[in-house]
């Protein structure tokens, strides 16, 4: 992967360190880590272009960093006009911090028996807003830009090496779960490096 600008790199030293400090402390880790997430995207300018690129089919999943312990990496999620993902679970917890654009998240109820699955609502995310989902707090959702005519772009910190976690994809009418392991839009990259 290519070097990282200075500002980024110091956030993964903060984040590290929120880390190894409280690790197993859930709800201190996304506090305390959501905070430094929320100083990391109070700027727009730090960003490679090349990880900031949109696909015009499919949103992209650049991943910015992985702890060599893979107790946390960081993505970033470049949706293109229009663009939204399956409903899907993460089985780790997550935060989520919008930098440019808009984007809306769908969280889910799980359905039992063959029956559809329950929205709980949508929320907007603005830029500089940080927000999270977790298994213990619900972590099953859909996530989409708010926007038909331009990008928005997202930076995610997750609790673990989130492109190679097995997780879930969910059929909204039946609750069917399908198994899925996402990997990255830059998996090129990483086996070059």
């Amino acid at each position: 992967m290519m070097a990282m600008p200075e500002k980024f790199q110091q956030f993964v030293a903060d984040f590290t360190r929120v880390i190894d400090q409280h690790q197993g402390d859930e709800p201190t880790i996304l506090q305390q880590g959501g905070a430094v997430l929320k100083q990391l995207i109070a700027q727009d300018d730090w960003l490679p272009e090349r990880y900031a690129k949109p696909d015009p089919q499919y949103y992209q999943q650049y991943l910015l960093h992985a702890d060599p312990q893979d107790r946390f990496s960081v993505v970033s999620f470049v949706w293109g006009p229009g663009q939204k993902t399956p409903i899907h679970n993460h089985t780790v917890w997550a935060l989520i911090g919008m930098m440019r654009g808009c984007e809306v998240g769908e969280l889910f109820e799980p359905a039992d028996d063959g029956r559809s699955m329950r929205s709980l609502g949508t929320e907007q995310l603005n830029p500089g807003d940080v927000d999270c989902v977790s298994p213990t707090i619900g972590d099953i959702h859909r996530v989409s830009n708010f926007y038909d005519d331009r990008v928005s772009i997202s930076i995610h910190v997750y609790g673990g090496n989130i492109g190679r976690i097995s997780r879930h994809v969910f059929v909204e009418d039946t609750g069917e779960r399908k198994p899925f392991i996402s990997g990255y839009s830059n998996e090129a990259e990483l086996k070059a490096a």
